[in-house]
């Protein structure tokens, strides 16, 4: 699927939802249901700065896909990583960098965190682009 699809089909997923009270139940499903990232990488170094709880992120390049993993101390936070991860894991690094990303306002989930939660999400997305930016660098040498 592209990155375009996996949102539509987030966006649809969260407009069955009536209130916000069922959408933060769901994000925090999806972070227990998010894969449990490898001891070896959480490190210091994969801290993603700006986060008020602790995120970490990791990513290999995976047949010139990139490959996010995740973890956090924060379910809510974890369950928001869960839904970057599902958007931008196993893409490639041009599309990652090209990529809108319009499904957090279409879902209303920056208006629905505090400001402290929405900071954590605009670092996850810098740091995943960042990455991105790391990865398509590797594979161009």
């Amino acid at each position: 699927m592209t990155i375009k699809e996996i949102q539509e089909e987030i966006i649809d997923e969260f407009s069955m939802f009536d209130d916000w009270m069922d959408r933060y139940q769901y994000l925090i499903d999806l972070g227990k249901s998010l894969p449990i990232i490898d001891a070896q990488f959480k490190l210091d170094e994969n801290l993603i700065k700006g986060c008020q709880s602790k995120v970490w992120l990791y990513s290999e390049l995976e047949n010139n896909n990139i490959k996010y993993t995740a973890d956090s101390d924060a379910i809510l936070t974890k369950g928001i990583a869960a839904l970057l991860i599902r958007v931008y894991s196993g893409q490639k690094p041009a599309d990652i960098l090209s990529a809108e990303t319009n499904f957090i306002d279409a879902i209303g989930l920056k208006e629905h965190l505090s400001p402290t939660r929405a900071n954590g999400l605009v670092s996850m997305i810098k740091q995943i682009k960042l990455y991105a930016i790391a990865q398509q660098t590797k594979l161009a040498n």
